[in-house]
């Protein structure tokens, strides 16, 4: 029987070992998309406990915030809301999110959690009801008492080179100001442009929101399309001046459908007015946004990270009392591959199109995004077109396999950018650990059985790609 997650964790072969301990584990993390505030890291945030690093919960405001990873474990396992979310006492919920790891078994929270313990607390011994008490004081300590187990310093800790963020055009980004200017901290924490609210024209927030972006430079309002992609490009150059490297797309689906602009205004007008649109409509104007700000992304050398289908907030009554993000997504099934496809060409056929990232909530999605990011290659950069890392629900070790197994079957697993936390917590860079081990034990393999030549200079090559210098030329940092 193995040791419990010991140093050779998940590497099953002499070769796996090798790859890992000297090629991957001391690289530095690119962490390209997350969801950490940045008023936390220039305020270099100390936390009083493990439960509220690890859980969150309801904010003074009314609103929630925390790992919803473990939100749905625990309501899994039966726990009472006012522990899985709510004001009961940390202690108490700690203990209760312990009772739920415990038969966690398979799951990837289960390795994460003890990852994290072992990587920023030293703690070796698993995570159980007996060892809570002990484990509890033990991290309690540090995290009050130790320098270093402060926002910063976890990032320190962690090796990370480069954060991130997930930011609205309209956010000032004073925090990202703050952090360049601060000659104390020397990790990079650029803002990623969000333009989901000025996407989705649907929602019934969107003529509110559009009264934010046109003041947001200086405007009372933002009369047609052309003057929204204006503002929206405006604030992307913004940003760009506080060092961006990417867009994200959080999408149902992706669209595309061609409109003359007189449709796609007569669309805008109507939403604005607070008016139902209907789905040509509203796929019309989405597709003008889209190719305006890919053409931007490509003329500022910005990757564009499109995300979709995810079932957001399912539970009615959960939302109406909770919002959004808080453990009431699931995987949809969009068939867009042929409106991605449309997309991209548009932008290509202009010479426009930016480098891209696609993501797909379904895993079934796999081979048609290998496929895909196939029909875009160019020679300005390798592995312009990306396949992205395994999210959300899919970053199980299963689910990371299936995602590089793809990728090498039908394009260049040597050329990915690798692995992202998409998380809000500080500890979660624990991540990268995980989907490094997983990466060298399936390299390992197929060296192993004869399927790559055991070729240092080569493997050392992909493995420290893959776990940095690609992430690194792609971003370029």
């Amino acid at each position: 029987m193995k040791p419990f997650m010991d140093k050779d964790f998940l590497l099953e072969t002499d070769t796996a070992r090798h790859l890992y301990h000297d090629y991957a584990a001391d690289m530095p993390l690119v962490d390209y998309h997350c969801h950490l505030n940045p008023k936390e890291i220039y305020l270099d945030r100390r936390f009083q406990n493990l439960a509220e690093v690890w859980l969150g919960g309801r904010n003074q405001d009314g609103s929630y915030a925390g790992d919803h990873y473990k939100w749905r474990l625990m309501r899994a396992n039966g726990v009472e809301e006012d522990y899985v979310s709510g004001d009961k006492p940390a202690y108490e919920r700690f203990l209760k999110f312990v009772e739920t790891l415990e038969m966690a078994i398979g799951n990837p929270m289960y390795h994460w959690c003890n990852l994290e313990l072992q990587q920023f607390f030293g703690v070796t011994e698993p995570l159980t009801a007996e060892s809570a008490p002990r484990i509890w004081e033990h991290c309690n300590q540090l995290l009050r008492e130790d320098p270093e187990m402060t926002a910063r310093g976890l990032i320190r800790k962690a090796n990370v080179a480069f954060i991130g963020t997930t930011d609205d055009p309209v956010d000032s980004l004073e925090w990202h100001k703050k952090i360049a200017e601060d000659p104390a901290f020397s990790v990079i924490v650029a803002p990623s442009f969000r333009p989901d609210k000025a996407i989705h024209i649907q929602k019934p927030d969107f003529p509110a929101y559009m009264e934010q972006l046109a003041k947001s430079v200086g405007k009372e309002r933002l009369e047609t399309v052309e003057e929204v992609c204006a503002a929206l490009v405006e604030r992307l150059e913004f940003f760009h001046s506080l060092g961006c490297r990417a867009s994200d797309h959080g999408l149902d689906y992706v669209p595309y459908r061609a409109g003359t602009p007189a449709e796609i205004n007569a669309a805008y007008r109507k939403a604005c007015r607070g008016e139902a649109i209907g789905v040509e409509e509203a796929e019309q104007y989405q597709t003008a946004v889209l190719l305006c700000l890919g053409r931007a992304y490509h003329r500022l050398d910005m990757a564009m990270q499109l995300h979709y289908s995810c079932m957001r907030n399912n539970n009615a009554r959960r939302y109406a009392k909770m919002g959004p993000d808080t453990g009431f997504d699931a995987i949809a099934q969009n068939t867009c591959g042929g409106s991605i496809a449309q997309l991209l060409s548009a932008l290509d056929e202009t010479g426009e199109c930016p480098k891209t990232i696609l993501y797909s909530l379904n895993p079934a999605d796999n081979a048609q995004l290998d496929t895909l990011a196939g029909c875009f290659q160019d020679s300005s950069i390798p592995g312009k077109m990306q396949h992205g890392a395994a999210w959300w629900f899919n970053d199980t070790r299963s689910g990371m396999e299936e995602q590089m197994r793809s990728l090498a079957n039908l394009g260049l697993l040597g050329n990915f950018v690798g692995m992202l936390t998409d998380s809000r917590s500080f500890l979660s860079y624990a991540r990268h650990d995980y989907f490094r081990r997983i990466l060298c034990n399936l390299v390992g393999a197929w060296v192993e059985n004869g399927e790559y030549p055991n070729h240092d200079a080569s493997l050392k090559k992909i493995i420290q790609g893959v776990s940095y210098t690609n992430a690194a030329r792609y971003f370029g940092l």
